[in-house]
């Protein structure tokens, strides 16, 4: 819920750089909605209920296979992976917005 809500005070500044912002849970698509609706996201939070066929493609799927580890991913206009950011530690763990915004920025001078 913390990175969701540092996404979310920062979803402007991404706007400003031409980011789309998208969550992805492992979670079902009823409960990520009610989730998603009651942090008032300003961005689209999407469940890969029950196949895991993304978070299995971006290899972030945890070990025991029963959850997705914290990651954050930065895909260009053209589908590109430029970057992968995962955090350690569990849910108390918040990314800051600052290296993905660099990276964008850095992205953004290299066109």
């Amino acid at each position: 819920m913390a990175n969701l809500s540092a996404r979310k005070a920062d979803f402007s500044t991404f706007q400003d750089l031409n980011v789309q912002l998208l969550g992805i849970s492992a979670n079902h698509f009823f409960s990520q909605k009610t989730f998603a609706e009651s942090l008032k996201l300003p961005y689209p939070l999407l469940s890969d209920f029950p196949d895991l066929k993304v978070i299995r493609r971006y290899g972030v799927l945890s070990p025991s296979q029963t959850y997705a580890k914290r990651a954050f991913f930065l895909v260009d206009q053209q589908g590109i992976n430029r970057q992968r950011w995962l955090t350690d530690g569990g849910e108390d763990v918040t990314f800051p917005s600052e290296p993905i915004l660099k990276a964008v920025q850095e992205i953004a001078q290299k066109r």
